[in-house]
């Protein structure tokens, strides 16, 4: 409930009956003051009539008022200069840690207000509001979408920016840990993310002329290189496999070389994934695409347009991965390129993001709309969630929409959290009721 009076508070869901403090004191709500995210009281910096006396200050909300003394506001001086206590149970009166009485005021949620949030929040489909949502007018939905690829654009950014932090603020080495993420695509991003930090990358850039060395450390890394954790029934194979046998000598020499130690082999997953999708294939291309200095955030800041780095990422694998899965296992002739499927989102998870990150660490707004640009340039992703909004009428066609309804979908829907959606609002706020 309390959540609810901090919505009908914020969007002003006030009774037509005049509003007074429990003292019979008249209250007019001049601004009801900013959302406090952090600690601290519920709204900050209100102004509000209280009588005939016009005070600023801040606002708190509980659903009984009793919650005042329960949290320990009342002993707490950061509530000190709270000007109105509101509650839709008044149980008791209030005072701050200097004893001053704090004017209260019972604010009920609206009864329709109340049954439509039941009904979201109760609602078995996905998303909830699938039956109103294809009413909202097109421009506040383009509005909320707008925002939304912000706000995920904002989040990625911030995973590049803590690779800053643990790479001494080294942005190619930061984009090689995206990278590596992102070629987990999904099952296997915490495994090749791990690894991606265990590489020396210092070191590495030594070797970067040399195929196979790169990919003697990178396999070395990933610990398919130690005897010991190879699976039994193919261990004679792969021992006796010659392209194994030059890679192992390999690492043997550099791990030497720079103090090399690889990550548990049991990270990572198999489990009902194609071949194409096997570490192995994934950590093939990554050596390639190092071994040709495709990608740098200077060809990033260079690239015009998504063709160009689809074109970067246009990459093949040495010739034993062109016939093999992994070790000693033979696959279908296939080439094992990245599809242009897998480059577009290699490009909208990691690059996209490296460059919006890029962009706020110069203060660079114009590279930081590039990075916009190449999401609008992308086609929308095709899965099962696109799928759910477009039978809502919500059809997208640029992957910067895409990004959004991912966004809308893990950070509200999935936490039920339709107070703070602009879809929940028309709903709440009076759309037409057809749940």
């Amino acid at each position: 409930m309390e959540k609810i009076l901090y919505y009908v508070w914020k969007h002003k869901i006030f009774p037509l009956s005049e509003l007074r403090t429990t003292d019979g004191l008249s209250v007019e709500v001049i601004n009801c003051g900013q959302p406090n995210i952090h600690a601290g009281p519920d709204f900050l910096q209100a102004r509000i009539k209280i009588g005939d006396v016009m005070w600023a200050g801040n606002v708190e909300i509980h659903e009984r008022s009793s919650d005042w003394f329960r949290h320990q506001h009342d002993t707490n001086k950061a509530y000190d200069n709270v000007i109105l206590h509101i509650a839709s149970v008044i149980d008791t009166k209030v005072t701050n840690s200097s004893g001053r009485d704090i004017p209260q005021m019972k604010l009920e949620c609206p009864p329709h207000l109340l049954d439509r949030y039941r009904e979201l929040s109760e609602s078995l489909h996905y998303p909830a509001c699938f039956s109103s949502v294809g009413q909202i007018p097109p421009i506040k939905i383009h509005g909320w979408l707008n925002s939304l690829c912000i706000e995920r654009l904002s989040a990625k950014s911030e995973r590049i920016e803590d690779y800053q932090k643990a790479t001494n603020s080294d942005w190619e080495n930061s984009l090689f840990i995206a990278l590596a993420r992102n070629f987990g695509f999904g099952v296997n991003g915490e495994a090749f993310e791990l690894w991606a930090k265990n590489v020396p990358y210092g070191a590495l850039g030594k070797h970067r002329d040399n195929l196979l060395q790169i990919e003697a450390i990178f396999f070395g890394q990933a610990g398919f290189l130690d005897e010991n954790h190879l699976p039994k029934a193919y261990k004679d194979a792969i021992v006796n496999d010659e392209y194994f046998k030059r890679l192992s000598a390999e690492y043997r020499f550099l791990s030497a070389k720079f103090g090399l130690k690889p990550i548990e082999p049991h990270l990572w997953k198999y489990l009902r994934m194609r071949p194409a999708n096997f570490p192995h294939i994934r950590l093939a291309q990554l050596a390639s695409l190092y071994n040709r200095g495709a990608i740098s955030v200077s060809h990033i800041l260079d690239a015009e347009n998504t063709d160009a780095l689809l074109k970067l990422l246009d990459g093949g694998v040495s010739t034993y991965w062109q016939t093999h899965c992994n070790f000693a296992t033979l696959s279908e002739n296939r080439q094992h390129k990245l599809s242009l499927s897998s480059r577009r989102l290699v490009v909208i998870n990691t690059i996209v993001p490296l460059l919006y990150a890029y962009g706020k660490h110069l203060g660079n707004e114009a590279v930081c709309a590039k990075a916009i640009a190449l999401l609008e340039e992308l086609p929308a992703e095709n899965n099962h969630i696109m799928r759910c909004w477009a039978d809502c009428g919500i059809k997208v066609s640029q992957a910067a929409d895409s990004q959004a309804l991912l966004q809308l979908k893990t950070m509200y829907c999935d936490r039920k959290d339709c107070l703070r959606c602009r879809f929940g609002f028309e709903y709440l706020s009076g759309g037409k009721r057809k749940m």
